[in-house]
């Protein structure tokens, strides 16, 4: 089996992503961590950073849900 562009680019982009997502949140926490952000500070820090990974999985559900209504 030929792995194509296309088949690369749909498995590999989400999987990359998610690996990118999980070390922000390192990043995150280590950030409010260090800062000693307290209880409040870490809360919005990852609030902006949830906010962006919800749109991420979002794309995905819609994405599944017009797929499966157009047929």
């Amino acid at each position: 089996m030929q792995i194509t562009d296309e088949m690369l680019t749909e498995y590999a982009l989400p999987v990359g992503l998610i690996v990118l997502m999980a070390y922000m949140v390192f990043i995150v926490y280590r950030l409010g961590k260090d800062s000693k952000a307290g209880r409040f500070g870490m809360f919005v820090l990852f609030l902006g950073l949830m906010v962006g990974v919800l749109g991420f999985a979002m794309k995905y559900v819609i994405k599944f849900f017009v797929g499966e209504s157009l047929g």
